[in-house]
């Protein structure tokens, strides 16, 4: 396939989490070789040269807009690869950085992006159900501010699993997918696209670090139809491709990309509680 289609050569694009050696990174890697102007914000090194690197904390909005006024207008596409798993971090910190502080950014890369741009988002295939909490979770949508998703979070502490390391993760990737898919009308206006991918379990640094927090026993039970767990570059693929010409019809889809383990756990449950 000609790399013509996906229409990445000579674009100006941002990678949140585009360091280290993730799914951001693998990323970054792909739309260099395609011919983008990449920009990228994280901690860590990127892995191959790129346009511009910043160290960015997401916890911070000032520092946010500061870095994107750096990069400057004409932006062609966003990816927000950035995020934690919810061990290192408090449960609003892992809030912020998954979903506040992403939306926060977002919101400041649309001011400078161009007509008919794009934006894709990692959430997770753990954010899967929030329609669950529809309601709560388009309340968070309309209350755009920083501030106002903080306040959500502490408002709405129901909807963590008490005593469960990663319930904060997946409230934050419930609201990313949320935000992804009922935000995604309004960008219309300007053409702007807006999806979202959910990967499975995935050989990353962070993948090692759920192991740890998950235990053998919930591996034991994981699902792989393909006989093993995702590349990071897999879900990075599908992030390209939606942010990508080839894409141009999508926009307000969360697109699963696990490797068929939520097809063998559909399959496993009766037909009344997939309906639910």
């Amino acid at each position: 396939m000609s790399t013509s289609l996906l229409g990445y050569a000579g674009k100006k694009v941002i990678v949140t989490g585009g360091g280290g050696a993730g799914m951001g990174a693998a990323a970054v890697s792909i739309l260099a070789g395609l011919g983008a102007e990449v920009h990228v914000l994280d901690f860590k090194e990127p892995p191959v040269p790129v346009a511009s690197h910043q160290s960015v904390d997401l916890k911070d909005p000032q520092a946010m807009t500061r870095a994107i006024d750096s990069i400057g207008y004409g932006i062609d596409a966003l990816f927000n690869c950035v995020g934690v798993p919810g061990n290192r971090t408090s449960d609003l910190d892992t809030f912020i950085i998954n979903f506040a502080g992403v939306r926060h950014l977002t919101q400041e890369v649309v001011k400078r992006m161009n007509d008919g741009g794009a934006i894709a988002t990692i959430a997770s295939n753990a954010g899967e159900n929030w329609e669950r909490a529809k309601d709560a979770y388009a309340e968070l949508v309309a209350a755009e501010t920083f501030n106002e998703a903080t306040e959500w979070f502490a408002a709405h502490q129901e909807l963590l699993t008490p005593g469960k390391a990663t319930s904060a993760y997946r409230v934050s990737k419930e609201a990313a997918n949320a935000w992804s898919i009922l935000a995604a009308p309004a960008l219309g206006v300007r053409r702007i696209r807006q999806n979202a991918v959910m990967p499975g379990f995935t050989e990353t640094p962070m993948g090692a670090e759920f192991r740890e927090v998950l235990g053998d026993g919930y591996f034991e039970k994981y699902p792989t139809p393909l006989q093993r767990y995702l590349k990071p570059e897999e879900p990075a693929k599908a992030l390209i491709f939606l942010n990508s010409g080839l894409a141009s019809g999508i926009t307000g889809v969360s697109l699963m990309v696990d490797g068929g383990a939520a097809a063998v756990e559909k399959s496993a449950k009766p037909a009344a509680e997939t309906a639910a």
